[in-house]
C-alpha cells in the first residue's frame, strides 16, 4: 500500500502528484500492460537476439 504523508496545510494537488509518482515506481501499470499481451516464446527470444545485435553494434561505433 502507497502512503503519501500530507502535511498540515500543503495543497491537495501536491499530494496527488507525490502519490502518482510513487504510483509509478512501483511498476503496476507497466505489469499490468505486459500481463493483457502475451508474446510467444519465439518471438521473446527474438526480439532478446535483435537487441543484443543492436548494443554490440553501439559498443563497437563507439570504439
Amino acid at each position: 500500500m502507497i502512503i503519501v504523508p500530507v502535511k498540515e496545510g500543503e495543497n491537495i494537488e501536491r499530494a496527488l502528484k507525490k502519490f502518482k509518482r510513487k504510483f509509478e515506481r512501483t511498476g503496476v501499470t507497466k505489469e499490468l500492460r505486459r500481463r493483457q499481451q502475451f508474446t510467444k516464446p519465439s518471438v521473446k527470444k527474438r526480439l532478446a537476439m535483435e537487441h543484443a545485435v543492436y548494443v554490440q553494434q553501439l559498443h563497437q561505433n563507439q570504439d
